[in-house]
């Protein structure tokens, strides 16, 4: 076994990095780097990138040994891109100098990053996306000169590094010419702008790009071989909606369970079929997600990810509607509207008119529902692929 053996192996590595440093008396940075540099960040991670190459399912007894020591943990909930996107994505096409680079500081927490995908005019046809890149010369090293807009871009006013697919070429088929880079949010011509949400907080960004430099250093992958990595970087995405675990009647179906004990004079026989139904939704739901996390965890995330993201999506907009039939109007009444990540906090700490506004994206990030839909067709199913009539189309011949 690559790194080691199993068990006991790492149980003598998580003593010998306790040892060297003491949780009570190690600044918690510094206890993070020493446990990546142990390879006990992330066990199936390679050896010397944080991991031992080991069986995921051993990552567990690492992080129940540490726990009890006291030592501190990389708060994966303060850089949910960074972690469950950007690092499978740079494990599976980058260079060992970009490893290098950004897997270290990213897993401690040091530096976050967002993801700038979206666009406002190729939304759910992320393919379709007019951000360019050019090269600046003819040298096969040059810089690359990124113009356009970005939207929806979670952790933009905070992120260090961004994962950007952007268009190098126009003359071809759009899902030919996409090129994937790592642009620095610090350079100069990049302006970020807060969004106001239907629930009042400010939880995304819009992003502008004015002639940003990025080093070729920087490119993921070959050149027009950008939506192939895309496609790694996405089904990643989908699974983060979908693959924690979570405790039978917990999350929001516990919270309509909660509405329904406490409001007996609201009940009838149509809401409680209603609940009945949505609670054997939510526990069908909940067992997908162990499988998938199964999957994740073993560096699988598959197709599978869109189905059940498609599931959360109306599972969750059921739910939060059944919750306020059963409270009235009173249930969209709320007054917290300061969020703004990286505050992640379960959704049942939140309010139920809350959870019902939220919900409402829940179909639209992530990939929409219907794009969806067509991979569940194509890739699950194995249906006839939609017609599509830009398929041998240039990109800049497209209406738009």
């Amino acid at each position: 076994m690559p790194g080691g053996g199993g068990v006991t192996d790492l149980s003598a590595r998580v003593d010998a990095l306790l040892a060297q440093c003491d949780p009570a008396t190690t600044a918690p940075q510094e206890f993070l780097r020493a446990r990546f540099d142990a390879g006990l960040a992330r066990v199936d991670y390679p050896v010397g990138r944080g991991g031992l190459g080991l069986d995921p399912v051993l990552q567990e007894t690492v992080d129940r040994a540490l726990s009890a020591a006291g030592a501190p943990g990389n708060d994966p909930d303060n850089n949910v891109i960074g972690l469950g996107m950007a690092a499978p994505t740079l494990l599976a096409f980058g260079t060992p100098e970009q490893l290098d680079r950004w897997l270290r500081p990213l897993w401690t927490g040091e530096e976050l990053w967002c993801q700038l995908f979206s666009e406002p005019g190729a939304g759910s046809d992320l393919a379709g996306l007019a951000t360019s890149a050019v090269r600046d010369g003819d040298a096969p090293d040059a810089d690359w000169v990124v113009n356009g807009q970005k939207v929806w871009t979670t952790l933009a006013h905070q992120a260090r590094w961004a994962l950007l697919v952007a268009r190098t070429d126009p003359t071809v088929p759009k899902h030919r010419g996409l090129t994937y880079f790592v642009v620095d949010m610090q350079a100069p011509g990049i302006e970020i702008r807060p969004l106001r949400q239907i629930t009042g907080e400010t939880e995304f960004n819009e992003v502008f790009l004015t002639d940003v430099r990025v080093p070729d250093a920087y490119r993921i992958g070959a050149v027009g071989a950008g939506w192939a990595v895309t496609q790694g970087t996405l089904m990643n995405e989908r699974v983060q909606y979908t693959s924690g675990p979570a405790p039978r009647g917990s999350g929001p179906i516990g919270c309509v369970v909660e509405a329904w004990r406490a409001h007996p004079e609201q009940r009838t026989a149509g809401l409680q079929t209603r609940l009945l139904e949505l609670w054997v939704d939510a526990e069908v739901a909940r067992l997908a997600a162990a499988r998938l996390g199964q999957q994740i965890a073993a560096g699988q995330p598959g197709p599978e990810g869109s189905a059940a993201k498609l599931e959360y999506a109306r599972l969750n907009q059921a739910i939060s509607s059944l919750e306020l039939d059963l409270l009235g109007d009173d249930g969209l009444r709320y007054a917290d509207y300061t969020t703004r990540m990286p505050v992640m906090e379960p959704e049942e700490t939140k309010e139920p008119g809350w959870r019902y506004l939220r919900s409402r994206a829940n179909s639209i990030e992530g990939g929409t529902s219907e794009i969806l839909r067509n991979i569940v067709a194509e890739r699950v199913l194995g249906l006839p692929a939609e017609p599509r009539a830009d398929k041998n189309t240039a990109w800049k011949d497209l209406p738009r």
